[in-house]
Order: structure tokens, then sequence, then C-alpha cells
């Protein structure tokens, strides 16, 4: 195991062993994942079950939270009270639809991590990532100061410009299609705070483009990209950012020095904030595809008011417990 997911799991457990909940205990790759962090002490699991799958979460000697009636019927309430802005248009939610999520776990574990009964949430091995950000949005809410949520990977990439594997930001990867410069910023301020508290370093953040500085002209997604740089800026002074810049300006310093002579980054960039959703995902597939010995975390919710992550359909085991690490070490920050 690499030094920074050493750490993160130390981390993870710093004062106490937070308590991450699992809405999905029909799966057995998260099933396999809470022995893991059971057994190395990294958080305490607290699955969300219908009164069927209970007897089989008990007999693994998990925590866990069975689906009442009562309180179900309390969160149903609550679900069309949160959304009755939303009555008569295509979004609005029937009693009937609010008794249904309310007896789905991933809703219900979202009730229970509003309400405090846990420090965090992890899901997505079997639901789509579309629900667990409404979910999310719906009962835990944005971060003060936030009006974009978004998400982030963390790539850990082969030395390529020192003797030491890297751990680069890559956002948003997964919520966000075509970011305003306003939406932009959140990301891109989203993205170094939670790097702060996940990785624990000091975020150098690029605003990625086909163009460098104008090399391009002038462009509609150039002018995004410049004006969410002015106005990171503006709300975060101190923050090392730099833009309109190109992937290979970010990241190798005498492509910098020769394309872009003194950029705050000096190809020394650690988060990677592009343009467009398209331009992300791409990008971080590509990389993990292309690169030997990468591994990819996420994507990890960024701009809510409590550690959420979604998991990749795909993830492995190691995945979930190395997500779980995550999310148990920005509930830790919060506190």
């Amino acid at each position: 195991m690499n030094t920074f997911l050493q750490n993160l799991r130390t981390r993870a457990t710093e004062g106490y062993i937070r308590k991450v909940i699992l809405p999905e205990s029909e799966d057995e790759r998260v099933l396999e994942a809470a022995k893991i962090l059971v057994k190395e002490k990294i958080a305490a699991p607290i699955f969300v079950c219908s009164k069927e799958d209970a007897t089989k979460i008990k007999s693994l000697g998990f925590e866990y939270v069975e689906i009442e009636e009562k309180r179900a019927d309390a969160l149903a309430k609550l679900l069309i009270e949160l959304r009755s802005s939303k009555l008569g248009t295509k979004d609005e939610l029937t009693p009937e639809m609010a008794r249904s999520l309310a007896r789905h776990p991933l809703m219900y574990g979202m009730y229970l991590l509003r309400e405090g009964e846990g420090d965090g949430l992890v899901a997505g091995a079997g639901c789509p990532s579309a629900d667990v950000l409404r979910a999310g949005l719906w009962l835990v809410g944005k971060a003060p100061e936030i009006q974009t949520v978004s998400s982030s990977f963390y790539m850990i990439v082969p030395a390529f410009r020192g003797d030491n594997e890297e751990i680069l930001t890559f956002s948003d990867c997964a919520v966000v299609p075509q970011p305003t410069s306003e939406q932009l910023a959140d990301i891109a301020i989203a993205a170094s705070d939670a790097r702060s508290h996940i990785v624990g370093d000091e975020s150098r953040v690029a605003l990625l483009s086909y163009s460098t500085k104008g090399s391009g002209g002038s462009g509609q997604s150039i002018a995004i990209v410049k004006e969410a740089l002015e106005l990171v800026r503006a709300r975060r002074p101190k923050l090392i950012i730099d833009g309109e810049i190109q992937a290979d300006v970010a990241l190798v310093k005498s492509i910098s020095e020769r394309k872009a002579p003194g950029n705050l980054i000096g190809g020394r960039a650690n988060v990677l904030i592009f343009p467009s959703l398209d331009a992300a995902n791409i990008a971080y597939k590509l990389v993990t595809c292309l690169s030997p010995g990468t591994q990819t975390l996420g994507p990890i919710l960024q701009g809510l008011k409590k550690p959420i992550s979604d998991l990749s359909r795909g993830a492995k085991v190691d995945d979930i417990v190395n997500i779980v690490s995550i999310v148990a070490s920005q509930s830790h920050e919060k506190k």
C-alpha cells in the first residue's frame, strides 16, 4: 500500500472511529469492505437495511439500522415539504413517490446522516450516481457559500516529474456538464478545499483550456475560464491558481517556462480543473487506461454540508475501503 493511502487511513481514525453509513447491505463487495473497515478499525460501518436483510447483517456482526415504518412516514412527509416548490411542475413529488423513496435504503440512509446518526455516507455500488446526488442534495444540502455541488477524482499516478508517485485531483468528472464561470469557480474552490482535507498538502490549481494565456484566441470556453480565474482570486486571494493554461503547461516545468513564463503554477499543478465534464471524464479514464499503475479514487462529492461519496458501480472491495477512508477523514476535518 502506498504512503498516501496509509496516511489516509491514519487520518480517518484520528480522535475516534467515524460512523459511515452504507445503504447497500445486499452488495457482497460492500460487505467484504465492511469486514476490512472493522478489522483495521478504519471506520464503523452502519448498514441500512430492510427487515428481511437485517438478519444477515446481524449475523455478520455489523451495526445496522432497520427501516421503520413510522420513521419512513416522517421522512416521506419531510420529502414532500422539501419539494413543495415543485408542485405543478414535472418535478413534483407525489405522496406515492415520497412514500416509496422514504423506504429506499439510500434515501433513508441520507435521512440518518441529516439527523446526525452518522459522520458520512458512501453509496453507489449498485445505484446510479444521479440517485446518490439527488438524495444528498435533498436531505443534506449544500455547504455554506457553495452554490455548485461537484466531484473530484484522486489519481495516484506513477512518478513523472520527480522520484515519487503523485496524487492529482481531477475535477469535475461526474456532475456538472457545461459549467459557467461561476460554477467553474465553485468547483475550483471546492476541489482545493477537499484536497487539503484528503491529501493534506497545499493546492496548486490549474484552470485548464485548449489555450494558454490567449494562444487559442478568444473562444467562449476561454472567456469562461478567464472569468472563473478572476472570481476565484476575488474570493480566495491566497489560493495558488492560474489559467487559462494547457495541461502540459500545468504539469511540466520546462513547458510552463517556455509557453507561459511567470505563471503562478510553474508546471507544479496538483489540482486540475477541466472546462467541461466531457474533458474531465475522458481525461481521467485515459490516464487510468494508459498509465499502468495508476489508482483512481472517486468520484468524491464536494460542496455538500456533510461528507458523501459516490462509488463506481465497477468498484472493487479495496476501492470501497479507500473511499470510506476518504469520507471518514473528511468528517474529521469538518468536526
